[in-house]
């Protein structure tokens, strides 16, 4: 999925954003990551078609846990879904699981990471902007849109009478608190009460300000561990009634901590079993969520939360001939590894050329990529071969350049 070798779409700056953090991160930029995207093609278009296409966008939900390597890729692939759920007018909500800041554990946690990184669909120009994110800025737009809608319909003492009407008419939803604050928002926009407005979305973003506060807009209930699935349901909720397609969470967790207690290890698994069964209830329809972990390991246990799991999670995702398996492999995506890294090294090499002005003499350029996917497939049973591979390749591009040579 993106422009072939050599049809590079990037102005200068941008391809010099994208080598800069490739070349000293081994990340993908969150964009740019269209111009070396390489092997996917079958995972992706299968997704597409069989999900956001069709099935979740009809009102299905579905999870799904994808499987690499610290560096494998599983970012880059995570930025290619939220970018096809933008083709088809999702919300999208791309979160980082970590030990310390969002556990799996505490699901509180996770609404609250949802709840600050949900993104509308973006031009290159927002999402490099940074201002689009979050339920805030999703409210403001929403809001925004709505207003434009009706100032040309309506004369001006009718618009907000009519907002009113909308915003009180939507639900209802799981949590009578969350459609509240909801509204609350929606109307303190309208009716310019700047305090208010702050005051119920830092509730919305589970920051439980005092419930003595909360009262007069109807809020009762605390973001916490026993309200947290109630309130993702009805984020969802809250989404479809937005005219959105539905919503993509995509959670990519970082590293998973060996240090995690028995009963947080017993509650992680537990959460996760609960997500994947919310997904065949209708509260989450036109939701669908993807898990990125480097292994299997926390599935290694003998209590019957650990084999409720693994049944949730025995069926493998095959783009070709069983779509609905859970399970995405990344390294199995690509049916020869080597030829995967030279074609990455290829368009990282045309997105080079664009970043410095150059351009290089193909055989000596093809070559040097050659060397590099060879050497970092030799350290495959080596964490992030795909990741020390892109650093590698730009460190070769820079000697290129500067001395004419690779070595």
């Amino acid at each position: 999925m993106g422009p072939e070798y050599g049809e590079v779409g990037v102005d200068s700056i941008t391809a010099r954003k994208i080598i800069e953090i490739v070349g000293g991160q081994g990340n993908p930029p969150e964009y740019g990551f269209q111009y070396f995207t390489a092997g996917l093609d079958s995972y992706l278009e299968t997704i597409d078609e069989e999900y956001l296409g069709s099935f979740i966008k009809d009102g299905g939900s579905a999870f799904k846990m994808v499987i690499g390597v610290y560096g494998g890729g599983k970012t880059h692939f995570l930025y290619c879904i939220r970018e096809i759920a933008w083709n088809y007018n999702y919300i999208a909500s791309y979160i980082v699981l970590s030990p310390e800041q969002t556990p799996f554990y505490k699901l509180e946690q996770v609404y609250k990471t949802i709840a600050s990184n949900l993104i509308y669909p973006q031009t290159p120009e927002e999402l490099l902007s940074g201002y689009g994110k979050g339920i805030e800025a999703i409210i403001k737009a929403w809001y925004n849109r709505k207003y434009q809608e009706m100032i040309g319909k309506l004369p001006d003492d009718l618009v907000r009478q009519e907002l009113n009407n909308y915003v009180s008419a939507l639900g209802p939803y799981e949590s009578t608190s969350f459609k509240n604050a909801i509204k609350e928002a929606f109307l303190s926009l309208s009716e310019r009460r700047d305090n208010d407005f702050a005051l119920v979305i830092q509730w919305l973003k589970g920051e439980n300000p005092p419930k003595n506060l909360l009262r007069d807009f109807k809020i009762f209930e605390k973001i916490d561990k026993s309200t947290a699935f109630k309130m993702v349901r009805s984020l969802v909720q809250w989404v479809r009634d937005m005219g959105y397609a539905g919503i993509v969470v995509l959670m990519d967790e970082a590293e998973q901590t060996p240090s995690m207690t028995t009963k947080q290890k017993a509650t992680l698994l537990s959460n996760m079993r609960e997500l994947i069964d919310e997904c065949g209830h209708v509260n989450f329809r036109n939701a669908m969520w993807f898990y990125a972990v480097p292994d299997e390991n926390f599935l290694e246990g003998r209590t019957q939360v650990y084999e409720a799991l693994r049944q949730r999670l025995s069926s493998i995702f095959d783009a070709a001939t069983n779509p609905t398996g859970v399970k995405i492999y990344l390294e199995e995506a690509a049916e020869d590894p080597r030829e995967l890294l030279a074609e990455i090294g290829r368009k990282l090499s045309a997105i080079y050329e664009v970043a410095y002005g150059v351009t290089f003499e193909t055989s000596a350029l093809d070559e040097m990529i050659a060397d590099v996917a060879r050497a970092a497939y030799e350290r495959k049973l080596e964490i992030g071969y795909k990741r020390e591979f892109v650093k590698n390749i730009i460190e070769a591009l820079h000697r290129l350049r500067k001395t004419g040579t690779a070595e």
